[in-house]
């Protein structure tokens, strides 16, 4: 299987990065997907609210950024990934070079254009990727079907997105990122919303398991009831 090109990756309005916020509340976002189905520009969209069309092939961007959510601010890393997957491509090579990326995240964005069926086809083997890097089935997976302003496009109906995420027990939508920043934005807050409950529940458990239960001694009680029965029939 031959990789495509990557260069140096180049936004025609450049993020300048910001250092994460303090450890303990940090969320880890991945954002996969097939070559052209708008990762990137998903990404920019939510970080800036500004819509960038125009993308080199990047190499994996690392965004990290404080966003307010739920009236605390929250350290958000997204990790953008290359898109170097397609469904007629021999994908065990491109899976096993995400498994770092997959290790490292929390939550997962699975991402196909509504104009390209074969990005589609992408979504399942990802998903299974994830699911056997995390076989917790409560880590957040969406799955997001892009560019749904270019209707007369389409070539993956909207029937299809949604039966694909319940044969995987997922969340599935539809946005459009040129047209729609609320959408997109709704999209990353959901996912870190669920990344942050998971947390949540794992530290509870990691609380609950460290708490080891004094045990009741029943050598002590033993000695306490022959006690008693040794008093008792002196006094008699």
């Amino acid at each position: 299987m031959r990789l495509p090109s990557m260069s140096q990756p180049f936004l025609l309005a450049p993020i300048a990065e910001c250092p994460p916020g303090p450890p303990g509340a940090q969320v880890r976002l991945a954002v996969l997907g097939a070559r052209g189905v708008g990762k990137s520009a998903m990404i920019v969209r939510f970080l800036t609210k500004r819509f960038i069309g125009d993308y080199e092939p990047n190499t994996g961007n690392l965004y990290s950024r404080l966003v307010h959510l739920d009236g605390d601010h929250v350290a958000v890393q997204i990790q953008d990934t290359p898109g170097c997957i397609q469904a007629q491509e021999d994908c065990v090579q491109v899976l096993d070079s995400l498994s770092k990326c997959v290790k490292w995240a929390e939550g997962f964005l699975l991402v196909y254009s509504i104009t390209d069926y074969s990005s589609y086809q992408s979504v399942q083997p990802l998903y299974q990727h994830i699911r056997k890097v995390h076989p917790d089935a409560r880590t957040p997976i969406i799955i997001v079907g892009n560019k749904a302003d270019l209707l007369h496009a389409r070539q993956v109906q909207a029937k299809e997105g949604l039966q694909l995420a319940d044969e995987l027990g997922s969340l599935f939508l539809e946005i459009s990122t040129s047209e729609d920043s609320q959408g997109v934005c709704d999209v990353f807050q959901y996912l870190c919303k669920e990344v942050s409950k998971l947390q949540h529940a794992g530290s509870t458990d990691r609380r609950r398991s460290s708490i080891i239960p004094r045990p009741k001694s029943p050598n002590m009680q033993d000695l306490k009831r022959r006690f008693k029965q040794a008093l008792s029939s002196k006094v008699k």
